[in-house]
C-alpha cells in the first residue's frame, strides 16, 4: 500500500515536471514568434552529405568480403561485452579506448550507463575502421567521408542526450529541472545570436582586461590599423618587429591577459613592437583580394614602419593565414629587388603547401565553393560566423558537443576564459579574397609553382626568397597540421630554422615561458620530410619563445635608446591616432 505521503510527493513532482513542460513549451513559442517577424535565414548545406554517403557504399560494396568480416568481427565484440555485462567478473570485456567525455564517475560505476557508453565506442570503433579501409576512393574522397563520419559519430554519443547523460539526469533531478530551463533560455539566446556561446562575455571586454599593453595606434588605411606599443625597457634593439596576424581572428590572441601576452612579452625583451589591427571586413573592402592584403597591407605596413623609424630593415611574424600571405610578400619584394626591407621572416602555424591540409580540405569541394559564394552574394564579405562554426567542427566534441551538454542539458553557467572570449569575437572576411584562398591554396595548391600566381604583374617564386626564416609548428596542430607547416623548410632558399612546439593552433603559439607548460623540439639538420625530423629532434621542456628570441636578437643590430610610439623619424608617417587596441578591433560581429 502506497503511504499518503508517498502520494503527495508523487503529485508534486507532477506538478513540477508539467509546469516544466509548460514553462518551455511557451519560451519555444515566444522565440518562434518573434524570429517569424523578424525573419530566420537558413543558408544552402555546403556538405554534399548525399554524394559521399554514396561513394562510401558503393566502395563497401567493392569488397563484400570485407565488410562481412567487420560485421562478423563487431557482432563477436558486442556479445563479448554483453556476456561481460550479464556476467560481471567471469567475461573480460573488450578493450576500448579511453574518452573524456565519459571520464564522470556515473559512466562506470552505474552498470546500466557503462554498457551504453562501451555500447557507443565500440560500434564508433567498427563504423571508423570500416569508412578507414574503404578501397575505390581517393585520398580526398576518403579524407571527407571519414570526417563526415566522425561528426556524425560525435553527434550520436549518448553524453549529448538528456535521457542517456547520467550526470544531466542526475542534474535535473537535484534542481527538479531548473537545468533544462537555464540550458533552454541558452539555447534561445544562442539562436538569436546566430552562435554558441562558450564563455561568460560580459566578463571581459577589449581595451578593459585583454589586448591592453599599453601603446598607439600611429597609422591607419582602410585594411588595417599600425599599433606601436610603449617600450618597458630603456634602450631596445634597432631592428623592430612587425607582426602580422591572421584577418580571420583578432590580432589580440597574441596580447590576451598580461601573464599571456606574447605582445608584452616582446616588448619586455628589448624590442620596438608593431602590430597590424585589421580591418572586419564590411562592404568598405569587399573588394579585398590576396593581392590588396599584400599591397596595401603588408607592404604598406612595412613601409610605414622603416619611413616612421628611419631604419631600412625589419623583422616580421605571420600568423596562419597571414604567414601564408607574408611567403607571398617576400617572394613579390625579392622580384622587385626589395628583399632588403625584410630582416628576418617568422611564421607561426603557416602553411605553403597545402597537399596536406589536414580537416580543412574537406571543405574545398565545388559544393562547399558555390555554397560559401550564396553566403556572401550581395554583401561582399562572408560572415565571420560561418567560419567560426567550419573551425570548430574541426574539433567538435571540444568545441561544439561540450557545450551541448555544459550550456543546454545542465544549464550550466558560462564559464569565464579569456581565450574562449577570442574564440567567439568572430570576424567577417572579403568574399573574394576568401575565394582565391580556397580556390588557388586549398584545392589548386598553386602557391608551390613558380609563377601560377601573379601580383600586380609580378610572377610568385618562393624558391627566390633568401630571408633567415623562423618556422613554429603545432605538434597537436588540427587547422595548420605541423607536417604541412614543415613543408616551408622545403621552398624558402636562404637560412631556416624549424621549431616544433606542443600542442596545437592557439595553446602551441601562446605559450609564455613562465607558465612551464608544453615542451617544444629542435634539430639541427631539416631532412625533406616531417617524419624524419621528428624522429632525430631534441626534446626541451617548456616554451619554445626563448629559442626564438635568442635566434631573433642576434640579428637585431645595436641598441638605441627606446622609441616613443608615433615619435620617429623626422617626416615620419608615424603620427598618434588613439590609444591601443583601437577601433577595428572593437567591431564585432552579432
Amino acid at each position: 500500500m502506497v503511504a499518503a505521503a508517498d502520494i503527495e510527493g508523487l503529485a508534486e513532482h507532477a506538478q513540477r515536471w508539467t509546469w516544466l513542460a509548460g514553462k518551455m513549451q511557451q519560451m519555444m513559442m515566444e522565440f518562434m514568434a518573434k524570429e517569424a517577424t523578424d525573419g530566420i535565414v537558413l543558408g544552402p548545406d555546403p556538405l554534399g552529405l548525399v554524394e559521399t554517403w554514396s561513394k562510401m557504399a558503393t566502395a563497401a560494396m567493392t569488397d563484400p568480403a570485407r565488410l562481412v568480416q567487420l560485421q562478423a568481427d563487431y557482432w563477436r565484440d558486442a556479445m563479448t561485452l554483453w556476456q561481460a555485462f550479464a556476467t560481471p567478473g567471469e567475461v573480460q570485456p573488450p578493450q576500448l579506448p579511453a574518452d573524456k567525455r565519459f571520464k564522470g564517475q556515473a559512466w562506470s560505476e552505474m552498470p546500466a550507463f557503462d554498457f551504453l557508453k562501451s555500447s557507443y565506442l565500440l560500434a564508433s570503433q567498427y563504423i571508423l575502421q570500416l569508412v578507414g579501409g574503404l578501397d575505390g576512393l581517393e585520398d580526398k574522397e576518403r579524407n571527407k567521408a571519414m570526417f563526415y563520419t566522425r561528426q556524425f559519430i560525435d553527434a550520436l554519443s549518448p553524453s549529448n542526450y538528456l535521457l542517456t547523460n547520467p550526470e544531466v539526469l542526475k542534474a535535473t533531478v537535484e534542481s527538479k529541472g531548473e537545468n533544462l530551463l537555464k540550458g533552454t533560455q541558452h539555447l534561445l539566446d544562442d539562436l538569436q545570436r546566430g552562435r554558441m556561446t562558450m564563455t561568460d562575455e560580459k566578463a571581459f571586454e577589449v581595451g578593459r582586461n585583454v589586448a591592453v599593453t599599453p601603446g598607439k595606434v600611429v597609422f591607419e588605411n582602410r585594411m588595417f590599423q599600425l599599433i606601436q606599443y610603449s617600450p618597458s625597457t630603456a634602450n631596445v634593439y634597432e631592428t623592430p618587429l612587425l607582426i602580422f596576424p591572421p584577418w580571420i581572428n583578432k590580432f589580440y590572441i597574441l596580447d590576451l591577459t598580461p601573464e599571456k601576452s606574447f605582445i608584452r612579452w616582446a616588448v619586455a625583451q628589448g624590442l620596438t613592437v608593431f602590430v597590424v589591427s585589421w580591418k572586419n571586413a564590411d562592404a568598405s573592402i569587399a573588394d579585398a583580394t590576396t593581392a590588396t592584403y599584400i599591397e596595401e597591407g603588408f607592404i604598406t605596413a612595412i613601409d610605414a614602419v622603416l619611413k616612421g623609424l628611419g631604419i631600412k630593415s625589419t623583422h616580421v611574424i605571420g600568423y596562419c593565414v597571414a604567414g601564408t600571405t607574408l611567403a607571398m610578400t617576400l617572394a613579390f619584394m625579392a622580384a622587385r629587388g626589395e628583399a632588403e626591407k625584410v630582416k628576418t621572416a617568422t611564421f607561426f602555424t603557416a602553411q605553403v603547401d597545402f597537399s596536406e591540409c589536414g580537416d580543412l580540405g574537406v571543405f574545398v569541394d565545388e559544393d562547399h565553393l558555390k555554397a560559401v559564394k550564396e553566403l556572401s552574394e550581395g554583401k561582399g564579405y562572408l560572415d565571420g560566423r560561418y567560419m567560426a562554426t567550419t573551425f570548430n567542427m574541426l574539433r567538435a566534441n571540444d568545441l561544439i558537443w561540450n557545450y551541448v551538454v555544459n550550456n543546454y542539458l545542465l544549464g550550466k553557467d558560462y564559464f569565464p576564459f579569456d581565450l574562449l572570449y577570442w574564440n567567439s569575437d568572430a570576424t567577417n572576411v572579403p568574399a573574394k579574397w576568401h575565394a582565391e584562398y580556397l580556390e588557388g591554396l586549398y584545392r589548386d595548391n598553386r602557391m608551390i609553382q613558380p609563377g601560377a600566381i601573379v601580383i600586380d604583374g609580378t610572377p610568385i617564386d618562393l624558391t627566390k626568397v633568401d630571408t633567415p626564416v623562423y618556422i613554429q609548428g603545432g605538434k597537436e596542430d588540427h587547422i595548420a597540421p605541423a607536417r604541412s607547416s614543415y613543408k616551408l623548410t622545403q621552398h624558402f632558399a636562404g637560412p631556416v630554422r624549424f621549431v616544433l612546439a606542443g600542442s596545437g593552433h592557439i595553446a602551441g603559439v601562446v605559450n609564455p615561458p613562465d607558465a612551464k607548460k608544453y615542451q617544444h623540439w629542435t634539430n639541427d639538420t631539416l631532412p625533406a620530410r616531417f617524419e624524419d625530423f621528428a624522429a632525430t629532434a631534441t626534446e626541451h621542456p617548456g616554451s619554445w619563445w626563448p629559442d626564438w628570441i635568442a635566434w631573433l636578437t642576434a640579428q637585431s643590430g645595436k641598441e638605441v635608446p627606446a622609441r616613443t610610439p608615433g615619435k620617429g623619424a623626422k617626416g615620419g608617417t608615424l603620427k598618434v591616432i588613439e590609444d591601443a587596441p583601437g577601433r577595428y578591433v572593437r567591431e564585432r560581429v552579432g
